[in-house]
């Protein structure tokens, strides 16, 4: 997967078109990914890679898109230790993911 990321920062540099990483920096407890995971976002907001799914990476989806447009690196901090709806939760950790706009 990431020769895959790799591979399309380096065209989209070529081109001159932005795309913003999220790489997790740390993982406290568990975590569906571990440090190192990669999602890497396109302007339309599609994207390759996964920093571990479901609410967390929305939630990581959604400040990469507003540092797609101000170009601010961010930190985000997912905290899955918190209760939430439904019995099938397996994660109970906290992720930090860095998020940073690469241009060309």
């Amino acid at each position: 997967m990431d020769r895959e990321i790799y591979a399309e920062i380096g065209e989209a540099i070529a081109r001159g078109e932005p795309r913003v990483l999220a790489t997790v920096s740390q993982a406290v407890g568990s975590t569906p990914r571990k440090p190192g995971a990669r999602m890497l976002l396109r302007p339309d907001g599609s994207f390759v890679g996964t920093i571990g799914g479901g609410c967390g990476e929305a939630e990581v989806w959604a400040d990469a898109m507003e540092t797609m447009a101000d170009g601010e690196p961010r930190v985000v901090v997912v905290d899955l230790t918190e209760p939430v709806d439904g019995d099938d939760k397996i994660c109970g950790g906290v992720l930090e993911v860095f998020v940073e706009r690469i241009t060309g």
